[in-house]
This record gives structure tokens, sequence and C-alpha cells, in this order.
């Protein structure tokens, strides 16, 4: 059964959201039991002050044990500051009180247990025959010290998976590396062009296939919120919760337009801080953009391609999906997360291996704090700073410029005639 309620107009009240969280939470036995939530970091939309205060009122008198684990996928570590920005209390050494926060840690091999593998026939029936392979499949060990997982977190629409939330949470979220690569380059051959905004798709059922080796009694609060509020929050078991998540999110994150745009200046919030995270400002926003047109990833706040895969990014560059089949010797023992990212940023192209010509289909620019040596070094276009005046992009969408502020979250669509 799920709980909860949503608008595809409105938004939920913090009493209204309070009455669906006691609700919930009264729904499962947790006396005297261990709980671990599962929660997103500072790259989501999210009203985690409110709900970590909920938790903690609702649940701290009742459990043996109240945790938080941050599912960071290959994102960089949280710091105190950040954890305390994130839930909205001061966070001492990763606690605050008695509860602790942890965050998930994907390059520590001694951190994962192995919980079991999907076979390659299935994986093979799975995925339309593009990959036929074992996936092993591997967990942070610290959720198995605990009697109940609960995921808490929102849904968008996703460049990998199609919507996001839900059992993603478990993978990619605190995933180990190699179904975390699996998944990726899963959704990069099938391209987030295709993929985004989709609720069902072959990396979604790989998740699911997964999640169901998870033992541990789970539960999920998936979220649909915009900059003004929590639109829709449902609770259950995660797959069902998410479905309800997933249906709302397609009716307030998708935005339709009548025509595309030649360029597009797409403006970067600060919760981004690396374009590996930033290239959502890309994702979200490439299939309104025409042909042969531009998007300009706005961003004077970033100044770091990628904390964590910068340096492998910097050897291969950002290329379409058939720059790197064409040349599968030469990048297949790469990281599959990364090969995926930079397919997801340059978008859909093509490649001519005997003339070596890459075409993609339109152009991704930078306007950010990296210099112009680094953005040609990875294969992308620079734009100075200073050659951006906001105020004469403004209402130009007649003439094929648009502005997105605050991208990154809302996907933009073509509106079918």
């Amino acid at each position: 059964m799920i709980i909860g309620n949503g608008s595809e107009n409105g938004y939920l009240s913090n009493n209204e959201i309070r009455a669906i969280v006691e609700e919930s939470l009264n729904s499962l036995v947790l006396d005297g039991k261990r709980v671990i939530i599962l929660i997103p970091d500072c790259t989501r939309t999210m009203p985690m002050p409110l709900m970590f205060d909920m938790f903690e009122e609702l649940l701290c008198q009742k459990v043996r044990a109240l945790d938080f684990l941050v599912a960071l996928g290959t994102h960089q570590p949280l710091s105190d500051f950040q954890l305390s920005k994130l839930v909205g209390r001061e966070v001492v050494e990763g606690k605050v009180g008695n509860t602790r926060i942890f965050n998930h840690e994907w390059q520590k091999h001694d951190t994962f247990v192995h919980i079991g593998e999907i076979p390659a026939p299935e994986i093979h029936q799975i995925t339309e025959g593009l990959l036929t392979r074992e996936v092993p499949v591997a967990l942070n060990k610290r959720i198995f010290e605990y009697d109940q997982i609960i995921i808490c977190g929102p849904v968008f629409p996703h460049e990998v998976v199609g919507f996001s939330g839900g059992n993603k949470y478990l993978f990619p979220g605190i995933a180990g590396p190699e179904i975390i690569n699996f998944t990726h380059w899963l959704g990069a051959l099938i391209t987030s062009y295709k993929v985004i905004g989709t609720p069902i798709t072959p990396v979604r059922l790989v998740v699911e296939r997964a999640a169901e080796l998870v033992k541990t009694p789970t539960a999920c609060f998936s979220l649909v919120v915009t900059h003004d509020g929590v639109a829709g929050m449902y609770f259950g078991p995660a797959k069902e919760a998410w479905e309800a998540a997933a249906k709302l999110s397609g009716k307030r994150h998708i935005v339709y337009k009548d025509r595309t745009f030649k360029r597009v200046l797409s403006i970067m919030p600060e919760m981004y801080d690396d374009i590996w995270t930033a290239a959502k400002g890309m994702y979200k926003l490439e299939p309104i953009i025409a042909d042969g047109g531009e998007v300009i990833i706005y961003a004077p706040h970033i100044r770091e391609v990628s904390y964590t895969h910068g340096k492998l990014i910097d050897e291969i560059g950002y290329h379409c999906r058939d720059y790197f089949l064409s040349q599968w010797e030469k990048f297949k023992d790469y990281p599959g997360g990364v090969l995926a990212h930079s397919t997801h940023l340059k978008g859909i192209g093509t490649y001519d291996a005997a003339l070596g010509i890459e075409t993609p289909r339109i152009m991704v620019t930078l306007a950010t704090g990296i210099p112009p040596e680094r953005c040609q070094k990875i294969n992308l276009g620079y734009l100075s700073l200073q050659e951006i005046h906001l105020d004469e992009w403004q209402n130009r969408e007649e003439d094929g410029i648009l502005v997105v502020p605050h991208a990154g979250e809302v996907l933009y669509r073509i509106r079918e005639k």
C-alpha cells in the first residue's frame, strides 16, 4: 500500500508532509530496531532539513539506532560543513547528537559486500541484446548492520535511468563500482536522448533486479520537489513509491516547447560545483536544441571538470557514443561511468572511423571558470564570461534563443503536434 499524495499544480503544506511521514513510519515495526536512512547529497533539490527533523522527532525515542548514509554514487564525500548545510543541523565529526551521518565511499573496496550477481542471459534479455555479461552486485556493507533501510529522496527526469529516485539510491547510490559502471554505460549505449524522462528503461530494470538481492527490509519516501515546494510525497515499497512519484514528476518536471532553439543559455545553480554534476544543464536541454545548435553551460562558480574523475576526462575528452564504439580496443578499459558521462555531455552524433571525423549533433560550450586551454583539451567549446551579458539574452525565443535559469532538474521537450 502506498501512503501519500501529490498535486499536478499545488504543493503540500508542512503539516501535510508531517502527517504522511508520521503515518508512514507508524506503518513500520521499528521499536528497538536499528534504522539507516539513505539520503541525497547537495546536488538535489530536497527539503532535507525538514525531513531530518521529522525523522529525529518521530524515531529517536523509538529505535535503538538512527543513522544516515549519503548515497553519493561516485560524487565527492561531504565535509561536516556540507553535511550541516544538507541536514540543517550542526554536524561535528559526522554526528548530530547520537545520530551518525556517513558518506558512501565508492572508491574503497573494503567497504563493500558482494550480495550476488545478475546472470549474463538475464542481462542479455533485459538489455535487448545490447550487452551480455554477468553483473556482480556489491553494496556498502554498512547497511547490513541495520534492521531497516529507509530510502528518502526526490525523483527527477534522469539521463541514465529515465527517472531518478527509488532503488536508484541503492544502485548506484551506495553500490560498488562494477554495477555503477555497467548501468551508466548501458544508459550511454541507449543514449540519454532516448532514456531521459522515460519511466521504464533497461537501466531501471537492472536497478530493480539488483534490488531484489537486498534482503534487509527496505521502504522508501519518494518526493516530487520543485524550487517552490514539495508537490508530492509517496511512501511504501521502493519500486511502488518511486512509480507514483515518477508519474507526478513527468507532469511537474517536464516543460514542453513548440519549437527548437539554435542557442540555449543554461544557467547552473551553485549546488553543482563541477562539470560532472553541472552537465545536467546539457542533458535536460538537449531535446529542444536544433540540429547544429549550441548549449552554453553558464556557471561562473565552476572551476573544475570533475573533482573525482577529472584526470580520466582529461585523457579521453568529451565525445559522442560512436567515437568510443568505433575505437573500443582503445577505450574498453576506462570506467563505463566516465565514458558514459563523456557521451551524455557531448550528446548524440556520428563518427567516421575511416576519416577520423566526429560530427556531434550540437555544440556544447562552457562559460565557466575553466580556462580555454582545458576546454579545448577535453573537446568542448569555450566562451568568456565577459562576453555574456544576461540582459541581452532575455526574451529572445522568437530569435531561437532561450535562457533557462536554475537549469539541471527540469527536462525540456518539443511538444508533439
